[in-house]
Parts: structure tokens; C-alpha cells; sequence
């Protein structure tokens, strides 16, 4: 299996969800807090098949 590096808006993309992840489950972000735990995870997932994918 050859691995790629993801582009650029990928990564962002997964940094942000997992930003907002921390954030909601330290309370910082009320609004996101009932959904923290997933938001880490869409993340972590972008993160893992934008590498897994060429060009993603």
C-alpha cells in the first residue's frame, strides 16, 4: 500500500474538526459539545483517507 500526502484544504479541513472536537469537549464551544466526540472523529477519518487516497 503507497501512501500519499494529503492536499492541503484535506488537511485543513481535518485540523479544523479536530480543533473544533477539543474545543466543544472542554467546553469552550457550548454549541458543539453534544457533538465533540464525533467531530474528532470526521477528522481524524478525513485525515486517514486523505492519505490513503491520491489527490484527496
Amino acid at each position: 500500500m503507497k501512501l500519499s500526502a494529503p492536499t492541503n484544504i484535506a488537511f485543513w479541513i481535518s485540523v479544523v474538526l479536530g480543533a473544533l472536537g477539543l474545543l466543544g469537549q472542554l467546553g469552550v464551544i457550548g454549541a458543539v459539545a453534544g457533538f465533540a466526540f464525533w467531530f474528532a472523529i470526521a477528522g481524524l477519518v478525513l485525515m486517514i483517507v486523505a492519505t490513503l487516497v491520491k489527490g484527496l
